[in-house]
């Protein structure tokens, strides 16, 4: 009796990560660096905007809409771009990336606040395309072992990589005396190199085979993509199988309340990291005598980059269940020390800076590398929904992250730098509840077992 040739997918489940997984990581996450990028560079360049139009206020509202116009933008992205992946993966992944590329030169020449609002609008568009297609592909892409891993690592580090280098870029033109008017037009424009990078390293990745098995149903493509990862003699020998999906309505029928969980959970998220994120470089860091870029860099380079290295080696161990309730509970212990016993003026600056970046490493630690990388969209939902779970899971983010932004500058500016932060806090106690209750483990799972695939 001959063997029972191997499925497909399982084949490439079990495969040990190889040059070709870390070619897909390094290419979706490419993607990410310019998201991490384009988003931060605003936050260290907001008071030198502001200031080159004539807004000195940093908690009016063109600053809050400033910032938050490419968050609000990147929710349509997401929808848009969310509904046609199912027309392929591959297909559109580069269109995202080109818009950023043209949103990012044409914030270097915006001669008002309200020409850099539209182009930081075309950005934000671009944004929230790439949000749902680089973590889709690269989980689509991965073995079930390191699944998480690489998605951690293509998605969060490589977006505090991003951050990491607006605030270089900044801090070193700070340092050369370049006309404070030309720096932040470098800066946010400097957005168009790691974009076309992007562009050129995107032609080689294969379309995904999740793709092919569940939603073209084409078995030669998929045996492509076999070869491409395991090689010729082995895609030879495996068995093609068929489709699992079921129809859009009938997984959403079923699975509506773990969806909804899922785009709660990251607009939970957005509201606590947006708030704090982007206008903690220039509201928090004057309490502790330190520029924005100098602020953003010191919390991205130290804490943010050491939470990633934890949620890499913990999260296909503990699961994302634990790290993230985890994540979300030590978030608000920071933010509440922060809030009720960090004072400026009085308070030792050190004090500020170590427990704000205590802050983002156990965010990066936790929710940061899991809801905020877009890691239980693309893994709890089957490969025929999971472009539009991952549309409507982002838009809830950045709806929650345009809450955030218009939101805790006045708080900050009506009630004080107290009361906004313990309202990031309660808010991330909230996150964890919802994590405890709401959601799953999907470690070391395959994606087929992870959303159910075909149990409909």
């Amino acid at each position: 009796m001959q063997p029972t040739p191997p499925a497909a997918l399982e084949l490439l489940d079990q495969q040990r990560f190889s040059r070709f997984h870390a070619r897909a990581v390094l290419t979706t996450g490419m993607g990410v660096f310019t998201d991490g990028y384009d988003l931060i560079s605003i936050s260290v360049v907001l008071p030198l905007v502001l200031h080159s139009f004539g807004v000195e206020r940093l908690t009016g509202p063109q600053s809050s809409l400033l910032v938050a116009s490419a968050l609000l933008a990147s929710a349509a992205g997401a929808i848009v771009f969310g509904v046609l992946s199912n027309a392929g993966r591959k297909r559109f992944y580069g269109i995202d990336v080109s818009l950023m590329a043209l949103a990012a030169v044409a914030q270097a020449f915006c001669g008002s606040i309200g020409m850099l609002i539209l182009a930081r609008t075309l950005l934000g568009f671009g944004i929230g395309a790439d949000y749902v297609l680089s973590p889709m592909i690269m989980a689509e892409h991965s073995n079930a072992r390191d699944r998480g891993k690489a998605l951690t690592v293509g998605f969060s580090l490589m977006w505090v990589l991003g951050a990491i280098a607006a605030s270089v870029l900044q801090i070193v033109l700070e340092h050369l005396h370049v006309p404070p008017g030309l720096q932040w037009r470098i800066t946010l424009g400097a957005g168009v190199i790691p974009a076309a990078a992007v562009i050129i390293l995107r032609r080689r990745l294969p379309e995904t085979p999740r793709y092919y098995a569940h939603i073209k149903g084409d078995g030669e493509a998929l045996k492509q993509v076999v070869a491409h990862v395991a090689g010729d003699q082995v895609a030879d020998q495996v068995a093609t199988e068929g489709s699992l999906s079921a129809g859009v309505r009938a997984y959403f029928s079923r699975y509506w309340r773990r969806f909804a969980m899922i785009s709660l959970l990251w607009f939970v998220y957005d509201i606590v990291i947006y708030a704090g994120g982007l206008f903690g470089p220039s509201l928090l860091g004057k309490g502790v005598g330190l520029s924005p870029a100098e602020f953003q860099l010191i919390n991205s380079a130290i804490f943010s980059v050491s939470g990633s290295v934890v949620a890499v080696l913990l999260i296909d161990r503990w699961g994302r269940k634990p790290l993230q309730a985890m994540g979300f509970v030590m978030m608000a212990a920071m933010l509440g020390l922060y809030a009720s016993t960090f004072h400026p003026g009085t308070s030792a600056p050190l004090y500020g800076v170590v427990l704000y970046g205590l802050f983002f490493l156990f965010n990066q630690a936790g929710p940061g590398s899991i809801s905020g990388a877009g890691m239980l969209g693309v893994e709890m939902a089957a490969t025929r929904v999971r472009g539009l779970v991952q549309g409507l899971s982002v838009t809830a983010g950045r709806l929650g992250a345009a809450l955030g932004v218009f939101v805790f500058p006045r708080l900050f500016q009506d009630f004080g730098q107290s009361f906004a932060v313990a309202f990031l806090a309660v808010t991330a106690l909230v996150g964890a509840a919802l994590t405890l209750v709401g959601i799953p483990e999907t470690r070391q799972a395959s994606l087929e077992q992870a959303s159910n695939e075909g149990c409909v």
